[in-house]
C-alpha cells in the first residue's frame, strides 16, 4: 500500500510540474525556438515540430529523476 501512495505522490508531482511548465511557458521565449525546432508553413496549415526543445526538457527531466532517485538512495 505504501508504494502506490508513493507512486501517486510521484504522479503528481509530475503533473504540477508540467500544468506550471504549460501556466508559464509562454514566460520562455526560447522554447519551441531552439535551433533545431522545425518549423513548415503551407498554404493555410503551420506545422510546428519543437525536437531541440523536446530532447533539452527530456535531458533535464532525466538528468532531475537520476538526482531525485540517488537522494532517496535507490
Amino acid at each position: 500500500m505504501k508504494s502506490i501512495a508513493v507512486l501517486l505522490l510521484v504522479t503528481g508531482a509530475f503533473l504540477l510540474a508540467g500544468g506550471l511548465l504549460l501556466l508559464f511557458s509562454d514566460k520562455i521565449p526560447w522554447l519551441g525556438n531552439l535551433p533545431g525546432d522545425l518549423h513548415f508553413n503551407f498554404n493555410k496549415v503551420r506545422i510546428h515540430l519543437p525536437l531541440m526543445s523536446c530532447l533539452l526538457v527530456s535531458l533535464l527531466l532525466t538528468i532531475l529523476i537520476n538526482v531525485i532517485l540517488r537522494l532517496l538512495g535507490k
